[in-house]
């Protein structure tokens, strides 16, 4: 029977990160790089786990937003993933419901990026789509991020970031995908 664990980055050892990355690689098919793992790293993962091994993995990772005039802190989702062979059996509803509990107890607001192919598990978990523009603070300034405008949902937390859904939504700088 799966079992669920939440995990800090440093508490993993060497072979459980490398189990995650190989999990990784195989559900995304070989679109999962090096900067797509690493931004997965330094905050907490959730792991669903069979016979030692695990089936399911999400990450939550804080970064700073900025929206309205003022910085937030953010729980921002990162590398959610199933091994194909137990896709549709609930493992990801799972890992979110944690992801969840986390970024509502722990941050102003959660965000992530998503592909058009997990569009529809977000939206049916509460999840809303950025409607609005969708930049990066980089190295050389406010930089606009159009490619991102239609994957970047939001998850509102109870007394934390007020957001204007068609409002400018920022976020910090980071190697690969910003978003």
């Amino acid at each position: 029977m799966p079992q669920t664990r939440t995990i800090h980055t440093a508490d993993l050892t060497t072979a459980e990160l490398s189990a995650i990355r190989g999990l990784l690689d195989l559900a995304f098919a070989g679109g999962f790089d090096d900067h797509d793992f690493d931004h997965a790293l330094g905050g907490l993962h959730v792991l669903v786990v069979e016979r030692g091994g695990p089936i399911a993995h999400g990450a939550v990772v804080q970064r700073q937003f900025w929206h309205a005039d003022r910085s937030w802190r953010c729980g921002y989702v990162e590398a959610v993933a199933v091994h194909p062979s137990r896709r549709g059996q609930g493992h990801a509803a799972t890992v979110l419901t944690e992801l969840e509990r986390i970024i509502d107890h722990g941050y102003d607001l959660g965000a992530l990026s998503a592909s058009e192919d997990g569009r529809g598990l977000y939206l049916r978990r509460g999840w809303l789509p950025w409607s609005g523009p969708t930049c990066v603070l980089a190295p050389g300034g406010l930089a606009r991020t159009e490619e991102d405008d239609d994957g970047t949902f939001v998850r509102m937390v109870a007394g934390g970031a007020e957001l204007d859904l068609a409002g400018t939504l920022t976020c910090d700088w980071r190697e690969g995908d910003v978003w």
